[in-house]
């Protein structure tokens, strides 16, 4: 009996050991799990191992660039337009000036045209996720990083990215409006 569960025991602890090899075995010929393995064997096989195998490089995309400011404030993208191709990750600016006297909390709002392109439209980096405060005359630059899904329908050649940069109320205090002040008086009068 005693010999039976060493037997046994010696078996469990080598099936153990294999289950690494037959792991990676499985994954690679059913090509899941593929890009956390870093054998090189593994890589070699599938011929690319530098080159993002998501990117379609059968078709682009143009995605134009909008800004809308409500308020007196300068925001517009660095670029109008560029070409993508689907799982492509690309990085597009957008500059932000206060023209104002005073400092102020604002937020961008994003949307999309198409708007069935807004499910593809992956950002993963965005200055639409924050608030900002920003001084008297201060500029900024910042980043959207998005890559756009390569599910996205065939028929859609064209992606709108529109932002609306709104004051956040309520943040800062409003400048003092002594325009209106001396004009109430002067109705008084």
């Amino acid at each position: 009996m005693v010999a039976k569960l060493l037997v046994i025991t010696a078996m469990m602890f080598c099936f153990g050991y294999a289950l690494v090899p037959i792991y990676k075995a499985i994954c690679t010929a059913l090509g899941v799990n593929v890009l956390s393995l870093s054998d090189p064997d593994v890589m070699g096989r599938s011929g690319s191992s530098g080159v993002n195998t998501q990117v379609d490089f059968s078709r682009k995309i143009t995605v134009e660039f909008d800004a809308n400011a409500r308020g007196i404030w300068k925001f517009k993208p660095a670029v109008s337009s560029i070409e993508v191709h689907p799982g492509e990750l690309t990085t597009v600016m957008y500059e932000f000036t206060n023209t104002q006297d005073r400092t102020m909390a604002a937020q961008a709002i994003p949307s999309y045209a198409p708007m069935q392109a807004m499910a593809h439209f992956n950002k993963l980096q965005c200055f639409c996720f924050n608030e900002y405060t920003m001084k008297a005359g201060e500029s900024k630059q910042w980043p959207v990083v998005f890559v756009i899904d390569s599910k996205l329908p065939k028929d859609v050649n064209t992606i709108t990215l529109s932002y609306t940069f709104f004051e956040v109320g309520g943040k800062v205090p409003m400048a003092p409006q002594a325009s209106v002040a001396s004009g109430s008086k002067a109705l008084r009068s």
